[in-house]
């Protein structure tokens, strides 16, 4: 994927950050992927030389808590932005851009490994059905083997619904429930059903 932000943005993006409030630079890490519905998360090799840097112009303070280090703007930081609010409006607008293509690679990306996935379940079904007939007793045995199969995967199935739950729960708590989230479970559920129905045939 290309860049998501050229020369000087990203120091710009912090700043309008921190102007909301103090923050770890952890949280910045946190609040840029955020910002990006989940689809770019800066390392911590990006974040804090750039904070430093920051720190080093005089634009943000740092200071020690819990040994930890949070950031927050100084005069001259809020100064900065105040002057570039143009510049940082249209940054906005980019990054919306840059989120809708990035949901569309996402989506694009989940869709060709689910379509690898059933071509993979669909031949290892179609093998399974051009092994040798079965004889009478073999296909009784088999159905007690089917139910013990469909009792494994009934399990799976409550356990990843009770999971994914919690996970959704915890999410739309914190009010980070995102539509890339709901378009990618779609589309991830909608590939598994297909793919699982080509093993039933």
């Amino acid at each position: 994927m290309p860049p998501v932000f050229a020369h000087g943005q990203l120091r710009l993006y912090v700043l309008a950050l921190l102007e909301q409030r103090p923050m770890h630079g952890y949280e910045v890490i946190t609040a840029l992927s955020d910002r990006f519905g989940g689809t770019y998360r800066p390392s911590a090799g990006t974040i804090y030389p750039r904070l430093a840097q920051l720190e080093e112009d005089g634009l943000v303070r740092r200071t020690e808590d819990d040994r930890r280090s949070t950031y927050e703007l100084t005069d001259s930081g809020r100064l900065e932005l105040d002057e570039r609010r143009g510049e940082l409006a249209a940054l906005e607008e980019g990054i919306a851009d840059t989120v809708r293509d990035r949901a569309a690679r996402v989506r694009d990306d989940v869709r060709g490994t689910m379509s690898g996935l059933r071509a993979e379940l669909a031949a290892a079904a179609q093998e399974a059905r051009a092994a040798a007939p079965r004889s009478a007793t073999q296909r009784g045995a088999g159905r007690a083997t089917s139910h013990a199969r469909f009792t494994e995967a009934d399990a799976l199935l409550r356990r990843f619904r009770d999971d994914l739950r919690i996970e959704l729960r915890r999410a739309d708590a914190a009010g980070r429930l995102e539509d890339l989230t709901v378009e990618t479970l779609r589309t991830v559920l909608d590939s598994a059903l297909s793919a699982v129905r080509q093993t039933l045939r």
